[in-house]
């Protein structure tokens, strides 16, 4: 995609009609494998406090030679959107061309970085999750967690949902979903959710482990979601040494991701920690056997924002369906 012929806009609107929750699963795990194989990169995270509406704003950018992808998102955390009737997440995806630096396309980033997010997990549920698992465990209710519940459906034979959140008024967000997919729906503990779950994702803006060690069986896999930023935390570090863990990017997995506390600690190493590309591209076996505990740290990369941002520019340039504007 070139910017001979404009600058191409795709809003939010458009991005809903065209990218579907496969669509960006297939996105998500190219780059995760282009990552894994040295084919793309991800540049350093700029993530700042405004000081201003207790907001957190930054960039998140980098580089996919294999998908020809360059680019850069710009948005972050504004928690008391909620209250304006707006997404607490609001971003942006410019997009370059990387044969000439400019600027292709402007894409709408909210839904995209709520799609792209349940896509990252979905993919590590279809690589690690034990075939059998039955009883997925949703731990947070938020925005995020319908899309996450929804992708993560799609992955194994689910047949109930096991949810907790600490504003328990939240969780009926989830029922109806579950209801729409099919699949039993039951508020419980945070200590039962992890006695029934082989699939757990947690999807929460916690300081604090909300999941400790001893309430997790053999076997379960475990999504971590909601840790992207220094001091966040979502397990027990107990939990995490624990587990054989993989992640979307090393680098942020031990800086901001779920892993940051038991590396800290002591408890876990870098070379303990896989990327999900390495089990993608084959040069990883992923689980080894059915009692092991799996974790995925999902931290958000750059280049997820960036792949299901270039997949909806290209369906919009192809449907004719974008606004094109001079540069």
């Amino acid at each position: 995609m070139t910017s001979q012929d404009g600058l191409l806009i795709v809003g939010e609107d458009l991005c809903k009609q065209l990218v579907g929750r496969q669509q960006a699963v297939d996105a998500v795990q190219s780059v995760f494998g282009a990552m894994a194989s040295g084919g793309a990169w991800n540049f350093p995270v700029v993530r700042e406090a405004l000081g201003y509406a207790d907001a957190l704003y930054g960039f998140k950018s980098g580089f996919d030679r294999e998908g020809q992808v360059l680019g850069v998102k710009s948005g972050g955390y504004w928690p008391g959107n909620a209250e304006k009737n707006l997404t607490n997440h609001q971003s942006t995806v410019f997009l370059f061309d990387p044969d000439t630096g400019q600027l292709s396309a402007l894409v709408g980033g909210n839904y995209l970085t709520a799609v792209r997010t349940a896509a990252s997990s979905a993919v590590s549920i279809a690589h690690l999750a034990r075939q059998d698992s039955k009883v997925l465990g949703m731990v947070g209710a938020g925005h995020q967690s319908a899309f996450q519940l929804r992708a993560a459906a799609e992955q194994r034979a689910f047949e109930k949902v096991v949810a907790w959140n600490p504003h328990p008024d939240m969780l009926p967000r989830l029922a109806t979903v579950a209801e729409e997919i099919g699949l039993q729906f039951e508020a419980v503990s945070q200590q039962e959710l992890g006695a029934q779950a082989d699939v757990i994702i947690t999807i929460t803006s916690a300081f604090e482990p909300l999941l400790m060690n001893d309430w997790i069986k053999p076997g379960t896999h475990l999504a971590c979601m909601g840790t992207d930023t220094k001091g966040k935390q979502e397990v027990d570090p107990a939990l995490v040494a624990a587990a054989t863990v993989f992640t979307d990017e090393v680098a942020q997995s031990v800086t901001i991701g779920e892993a940051q506390h038991a590396i800290n600690s002591g408890a876990v190493s870098q070379d303990q920690i896989t990327p999900i590309g390495a089990v993608i591209n084959g040069d990883h076996p992923g689980r080894t056997s059915e009692d092991e505990i799996t974790l995925f740290d999902g931290t958000g990369v750059g280049l997820q924002d960036l792949a299901v941002a270039s997949v909806a520019a290209r369906l919009a340039d192809e449907a004719g369906l974008a606004q094109r504007a001079a540069l």
